[in-house]
């Protein structure tokens, strides 16, 4: 079993019914959540001219490797409703893998740790919840500090 860090955003409809039923369609699908972290009402990141996100991080223990992993993913999003218009625009449901254990990988369609969570407060404040001494496979820096280092100012709070 290996395990996973994934971030849940949504800013459509129903917001906290998609949280919820994006992680039980994760524990059917790709392993056992084993914890859950605060529910946070954040920003919209990249473009900015939408409705604020919930975003939550789950921890899960998972048989499959990365790229299944992804798959799985992306069927859990397309179930959902999930379409994709446009990059950082509104959407149902995202999945993202943050961390895969130590592993980092590098794939045309994947890349993990993913790219961008230094950067992202509603990535890190969530993911600190449950893994604040994480260490960054890259970074080489604990999760808490990335969090301490980040330089986003937009507004993470909880829901």
């Amino acid at each position: 079993m290996h395990t996973v860090y994934l971030l849940l955003g949504t800013n459509l409809n129903n917001r906290l019914y998609n949280l919820q039923n994006c992680v039980d369609l994760l524990s059917t699908e790709v392993g056992e959540i084993t914890a859950i972290s605060w529910i946070y009402e954040t920003e919209p990141w990249g473009n900015t001219q939408q409705n604020t996100f919930l975003n939550q991080v789950v921890c899960c223990q998972t048989p499959l490797e990365p790229l299944d992993l992804l798959e799985k993913i992306q069927f859990i999003e397309q179930q959902m409703g999930r379409k994709r218009q446009e990059r950082w625009g509104p959407r149902l449901i995202d999945i993202d893998i943050l961390f895969y254990e130590q592993r980092i990988v590098v794939e045309d369609n994947l890349l993990i740790p993913h790219p961008d969570l230094h950067k992202r407060r509603f990535t890190l404040v969530p993911l600190a919840d449950l893994a604040p001494n994480f260490i960054h496979p890259i970074l080489q820096k604990s999760v808490q500090k990335l969090l301490h280092e980040c330089t986003d100012t937009a507004e993470v709070t909880r829901a």
